[in-house]
């Protein structure tokens, strides 16, 4: 068993070389474990379009029901229809088979229990249950049925959002779950669409399923050109982030779009707390506090950000990545085909483009997510390395990674937790200052990598 595919919020490695049958099954009994020590038995169970999410299901089960969980599967959905079938069913727990927007030979899983999903420790927690083969049952055998959640889902959305009808927008599914799902919700609620890639493939033949890399986001640039669209909605492979083009088909990114849905909250809720990961734009957070909210500054992944906003009781959380979680209306769960409805929402009624909402935002120059290849049994290290180098000279926070303020800019450097690499990302007031930050940390870590 390769250790290091239990990350900090969900599991996830290569198909057949870090999950084979035997690892499945007993991943299956660990999950039922957890669960029956925490008084829950029953779970809703979804899988994304990947070629091998079927064969993980299969083995999933053959762990889950001996121990006597009751399953509800709710068959080849989005991340956030799983999370949805959990809170609005209030079942005890959920889980779901997901690379998210990894390659197409990776797969994943993430493992609900209560409301929400399992992260750091108690991932851990399943690692050593599977290593010690200290699985517990319920004494009785469970139970395996079916129910689609999309018509409770859809019942939901439109009950909660108003759209102005007519509104043309582009929408990319990076032929993951998202499209398949998002474009007829959006022509049912009387949006033009111009679809790209919504039919789901797991093999995502016309390009890699991630709205955080600016050539997968080409084609929705170039169809929002050619059709004249409000807005270009991307997702990635299983829906739960969301990227956006604006009607000058410029890359919005997650801590802009932040702005946006910050400013229409805080409209309504003034005071009300917005919470950004340590990679989003000092923009935001100033934003924030302009427009009379509480920002609060947090660590990147789902699992973190959610536990966060739930103790903040925060309006409103997102990440760079493009992890939208609204509190407000909503379950608090990230979910980019809701966040791309409440996006449309906005600018409908605003009868504004993205470009023009964002027009009085401070300009500086940035640079959007960085990754760079580092082995995950040395990622962590050498972002200590640079937290201890920086924290000399500069104001440094490390709640994550090391975030560096300098004069007229920052810089930050993470372990990613989802992929062997470093996550790099840098703004400055002018373009100078900003190649002069990049190139400091670069040097400075290829100094650390290379140490021994």
């Amino acid at each position: 068993m390769n250790p290091q595919v239990f990350r900090e919020y969900d599991i996830r490695g290569i198909v057949q070389e870090d999950f084979d049958d035997q690892f499945v099954i007993d991943l299956g009994r660990a999950y039922a474990t957890i669960l029956i020590e925490a008084g829950k038995h029953k779970i809703t169970l979804g899988r994304d379009c990947r070629l091998s999410s079927d064969m993980l299901r299969e083995r999933l089960l053959e762990g889950l029901l001996p121990a006597g969980i009751e399953v509800t599967d709710i068959g080849i959905v989005p991340t956030p229809l799983l999370y949805f079938s959990m809170l609005h069913w209030q079942m005890d727990g959920g889980a779901m088979i997901t690379g998210s927007h990894n390659a197409a030979e990776y797969n994943g899983f993430k493992l609900g229990v209560g409301a929400t999903t399992i992260f750091g420790e108690d991932i851990q927690r399943v690692r050593r249950i599977i290593e010690a083969q200290t699985f517990k049952t319920t004494g009785a055998k469970g139970s395996l049925n079916f129910r689609t959640v999309l018509p409770d889902y859809t019942d939901f959305i439109k009950h909660n959002i108003k759209l102005t009808p007519g509104l043309k927008v582009a929408v990319d599914g990076g032929n993951g779950c998202g499209g398949a799902i998002a474009a007829p919700l959006m022509r049912e609620m009387g949006l033009e669409t111009v679809e790209l890639y919504v039919e789901m493939d797991g093999r995502f033949p016309h390009h890699h399923p991630d709205p955080t890399i600016e050539a997968n986001m080409r084609d929705l640039q170039a169809a929002v050109k050619q059709s004249g669209a409000r807005v270009g909605i991307a997702y990635d492979g299983d829906a739960d982030r969301i990227g956006a083009v604006d009607e000058n088909q410029r890359i919005v990114w997650g801590d802009e779009l932040m702005v946006v849905f910050s400013r229409a909250i805080l409209m309504e809720h003034p005071g009300a707390a917005i919470i950004g990961d340590v990679k989003c734009s000092r923009r935001l957070y100033d934003d924030i506090a302009r427009h009379g909210g509480r920002p609060i500054m947090w660590k990147t992944g789902h699992s973190l950000i959610k536990s966060k906003l739930k103790q903040e009781n925060a309006a409103l959380a997102g990440e760079m990545s493009g992890h939208m979680f609204f509190n407000d209306r909503y379950y608090g769960f990230d979910d980019a085909i809701y966040a791309s409805l409440r996006l449309i929402e906005i600018l409908g009624r605003e009868g504004r483009g993205l470009a023009e909402l964002l027009s009085d935002l401070p300009a500086t120059w940035f640079t959007p997510e960085i990754r760079v290849d580092c082995p995950d049994d040395r990622k962590f290290e050498v972002v200590r390395q640079a937290a201890d180098y920086f924290r000399k000279k500069y104001e440094t926070v490390d709640i994550d990674g090391a975030r560096v303020t300098f004069p007229g800019g920052w810089g930050l450097v993470r372990a990613s937790n989802t992929q062997p690499a470093l996550v790099m990302r840098f703004e400055a007031n002018d373009e100078q200052t900003l190649a002069e930050i990049r190139a400091l940390f670069e040097q400075k870590l290829e100094e650390f990598s290379g140490a021994h």
